[in-house]
């Protein structure tokens, strides 16, 4: 008797090659560097729920563990030889979701994770202070990029969505690769119709990353010709924009 029982489509992926090095774009909103097998995301902003749970709002705790239950699927499909955070892993002050993190992380020991600090980042020293955790003040190079929170040259907020303003060419070789600004984009579908959704947004020498938490929303990016944009549909497919 024949098998049919429904194929599971599979995740849906983009290849690309950045000063010479293969990235794979994941739509759960992370990047696969293959050479140097780092798995890189921005912006969890873990700790955001207890922040609104604090100040009234009733968000549940578990928006922030579906978001550890992916990245914890991405180390164990990839198995990476390093984590890297670029910012915003803590979006608030002290709380029981920082220690819960801290027991998730150990079940990946010895794994690396090294955390470029972000302006959310905030926490005592102390708290850092854990044995699977490196943590950088500012920027962090690996050739041939440089990894930041905020790009080395920040967007504004104009006309039409967040645009690079025309300025010179930084004084560096490393391309620049960041979160802090979410971005996003809007795709339209016919009839009228469009969706919002975030994106991975690469210029001629900074990259950015889409938030890779749930808890986050996105900006409005002004696309211009010379940019390259993949929007991320779903935790299952992303798609070309630009």
């Amino acid at each position: 008797m024949p098998n049919t029982a429904p194929t599971r489509k599979l995740p849906t992926q983009i290849r690309i090659s950045l000063r010479e090095q293969q990235l794979i774009l994941l739509p759960q909103r992370a990047i696969w560097w293959e050479e140097q097998r780092f798995l890189l995301l921005a912006d969890l902003h873990l700790g955001k729920a207890g922040h609104f749970r604090k100040n009234g709002s009733p968000i549940p705790a578990a928006v922030h563990w579906q978001d550890l239950v992916v990245l914890g699927t991405l180390i164990e499909t990839y198995q990476p030889e390093k984590v890297v955070l670029l910012g915003d892993l803590f979006h608030s002050d002290l709380n029981n979701e920082w220690l819960d993190f801290a027991q998730w992380m150990q079940q990946y020991h010895p794994l690396p994770f090294v955390l470029v600090k972000g302006n959310h980042d905030v926490l005592p020293d102390a708290a850092y202070d854990l044995p699977q955790l490196e943590v950088i003040p500012e920027q962090w190079q690996v050739a041939p990029f440089l990894f930041s929170h905020k790009p080395i040259i920040e967007p504004k907020n104009q006309r039409g969505g967040w645009a690079f303003p025309s300025l010179p060419k930084p004084e560096t070789d490393f391309y620049n690769l960041a979160g802090h600004i979410h971005p996003g984009t809007t795709v339209r579908l016919g009839l009228g119709q469009s969706q919002r959704m975030p994106c991975f947004f690469f210029g001629s020498t900074i990259g950015l990353l889409p938030a890779f938490g749930q808890f986050t929303g996105c900006v409005r990016m002004n696309i211009q010709s010379q940019y390259q944009v993949y929007g991320v549909v779903s935790e299952r497919s992303i798609t070309r924009v630009r």
